[in-house]
C-alpha cells in the first residue's frame, strides 16, 4: 500500500513537473519597457526640434512614466542636406539605426520585437500593443478622435527616403507647408493592402501643422525606443 502510494506521488510529481515545464515553454518573454508611442505629440505640429528635440520628448515621458534611466531615440528618418558654406553636408539618419538592437517590450511587458530585423518583418505592433508610456491605448480607426497616424519619416525597412521630396517636414523642423511620412499605429487603413496597414511607412500627411496632422488622422505622435 506504501509503495504505491509512493509511486503515486512520484507520478503525481513527474506529471506537475512536466505540466510546468509546458507552461513556461509557452510564456511569452517579457521585460522592462523600451517602447512606446508617444502620449502627446510636441504641440507644434511635425516641428518635433529636429531628432535631438524628438529623442528629449521621448526622454522626458519616459522619465516622467519611471523609466528614465533608460536612453530612449525617436523612431524616426531624416533626409540628407547637401552642404551650403559654410555649413557641411549632413547625411540622412536612417529609423532603424537609431533605436537600439532590442528586444523591446510595451510599458505592459509585452514583447514588440526581438531586434531590428523582426521589428521591420513580424513584429507584435497591434492597437493593443502599441501603447504610450502610462501603458494607455493610442486611439486609432474607428474612435473619437483618430490618432493613428504615427510620424516616421521611413520606408518600411525604417531607412530614410534619402532623395528629394518632402518627407520628413524639414528634418522635424518645420509646423506649417510641407509633409511628412507617417505609419498606422493600429495596422488599420482604407484598405487591406500592404502600404494601408503599414505601422511606420503608410502615406503622406497633408501639412507639418498640427492642424494638418489631425485632418490626416494624427496628432504628432511618434515611437520611442530604448537604445540601450
Amino acid at each position: 500500500m506504501q509503495r504505491t502510494a509512493r509511486l503515486f506521488a512520484v507520478t503525481l510529481s513527474s506529471v506537475a513537473a512536466a505540466a510546468l515545464l509546458a507552461s513556461c515553454a509557452t510564456t511569452p518573454p517579457t521585460g522592462p519597457m523600451g517602447f512606446f508611442v508617444t502620449s502627446v505629440g510636441s504641440g507644434n505640429g511635425a516641428n518635433l526640434g529636429g531628432l535631438a528635440g524628438a529623442d528629449a520628448h521621448c526622454q522626458k515621458l519616459a522619465s516622467a512614466a519611471g523609466a528614465g534611466a533608460r536612453t530612449w531615440r525617436a523612431y524616426l528618418s531624416s533626409t540628407a542636406v547637401a552642404a551650403v558654406a559654410p555649413a557641411p553636408a549632413v547625411p540622412a539618419a536612417h529609423a532603424r539605426d537609431r533605436i537600439g538592437k532590442g528586444p523591446w517590450f510595451n510599458a505592459k511587458g509585452v514583447q514588440i520585437a526581438s531586434d531590428g530585423s523582426n521589428l521591420h518583418n513580424g513584429n507584435n505592433l497591434t492597437k493593443a500593443t502599441a501603447l504610450d508610456e502610462k501603458g494607455g491605448t493610442v486611439k486609432g480607426r474607428g474612435d473619437t478622435p483618430n490618432q493613428h497616424d504615427i510620424l516616421t519619416g521611413s520606408r518600411p525597412d525604417g531607412t530614410s527616403f534619402g532623395g528629394p521630396g518632402n518627407f520628413t517636414c524639414g528634418n522635424w523642423t518645420q509646423s506649417g507647408e510641407g509633409s511628412a511620412v507617417i505609419g498606422h499605429h493600429d495596422r488599420t487603413g482604407l484598405s487591406t493592402d500592404p502600404w494601408a496597414v503599414s505601422w511606420n511607412s503608410s502615406h503622406q500627411t497633408r501639412g507639418c501643422s498640427q492642424e494638418a496632422l489631425v485632418s490626416t488622422g494624427g496628432a504628432g505622435q511618434f515611437y520611442c525606443f530604448a537604445a540601450d
